[in-house]
């Protein structure tokens, strides 16, 4: 194994720790991560290049063959969490800026760190990166959408530039790196095996840039909220997806069996959060709060998903139930970085 891929497995070992440290490091020294605010964009697609490139036709062949499981728990994530943002806005009572970064993590799709999570819990692997790969080549879309419905009440929301952000920096290096993988096959077997480093590196420096625009605010009276409602958010999310997926069970049990519904979970709880801090930082610049949900969630998403993931686990080993189907071999683990 070569030095890079070591860093790349102790990183995704250790990454809601390092998330946390360099959080923490930006915050006490924004200097050290403000300087990355306008490029946010450029490193969303390095990310994103890079997941392209761990898909093949194959993966798209697979939504032929559960149309109805991927369909559902897509629509179950873009209904779910878009409206749970809303609702908490109006418990919490938040408005503004705030309010509108709670709403714009809450439309984004699934975050890629569900994969990890619903391997790890034995889920569904492959419904899970489904779900996920359509509602990522949804967002362009999808994102303006609902963001244009749920929180044009609070500012004017750019729709148009929502949806050039999020073609810019989703739909063209998705399919650009599914296309490199396509053409070259093993020929950029060692790009591939950079890549998962490289890609949790973005992350950080989008959530370093982040944390150090907001460094005055991040913590102030007006943002005291934020942490409390993207915890529920996540939680709430977790918790309606689960219940949503039992309920398909009864309507069609060979369909959404016991590793389904563990997919359908991590991907209904779990939001992109390094696309919602770049689209906050690009679509809102003049007001970087839009952001700090975003960042917010992807801290914690990382942290409740491992928890859930291994109480599963622990769950199933006591009761002694069998590993799920469709979980992934050990080389094909998706990375954590959003």
């Amino acid at each position: 194994m070569s030095r890079i891929q070591q860093f790349g497995s102790w990183l995704t070992k250790w990454f809601t720790a390092v998330v946390v440290v360099w959080a923490a490091f930006t915050y006490l020294i924004p200097q050290a991560g403000v300087w990355a605010k306008s490029y946010t964009n450029i490193f969303l697609s390095v990310i994103l290049f890079g997941m392209g490139m761990t898909l093949s036709l194959g993966d798209f062949k697979r939504l032929v063959k559960m149309p109805l499981m991927v369909i559902v728990g897509t629509v179950a994530h873009y209904v779910i969490m878009p409206l749970l943002a809303v609702l908490l806005c109006w418990i919490f009572h938040l408005d503004g800026m705030l309010a509108v970064g709670v709403i714009l993590v809450g439309c984004c799709p699934s975050g890629t760190s569900s994969n990890v999570m619903s391997f790890l819990s034995r889920g569904d692997v492959a419904l899970d990166v489904s779900i996920g790969l359509v509602s990522t080549l949804l967002a362009p879309l999808m994102v303006p959408l609902l963001m244009s419905l749920l929180a044009s009440q609070y500012v004017s929301i750019p729709t148009g530039k929502l949806f050039m952000t999020a073609l810019q920096v989703v739909l063209i290096p998705l399919v650009l790196g599914v296309t490199v993988h396509t053409l070259f096959g093993h020929k950029v077997d060692g790009v591939r095996t950079v890549m998962p480093a490289v890609s949790q590196l973005a992350i950080l420096v989008i959530i370093g840039a982040v944390v150090s625009a907001n460094h005055a605010v991040l913590f102030s009276a007006a943002t005291a909220l934020a942490l409390p409602v993207v915890i529920l958010h996540n939680l709430s999310g977790y918790g309606l997806g689960y219940l949503f997926s039992r309920l398909m069970y009864r309507v069609y049990p060979k369909g959404f069996g016991y590793a389904q519904q563990k997919a359908i979970t991590f991907e209904v709880g779990m939001q992109d959060s390094g696309l919602g801090a770049t689209l906050a930082l690009q679509a809102f610049a003049a007001n970087p709060i839009v952001a700090i949900p975003s960042t917010f969630f992807s801290v914690w998403h990382n942290i409740s998903g491992s928890v859930l993931a291994s109480w599963w686990r622990r769950h199933d080993d006591r009761r002694k139930i069998a590993g799920a189907t469709g979980a992934a071999p050990a080389e094909k683990q998706p990375v954590s970085v959003g």
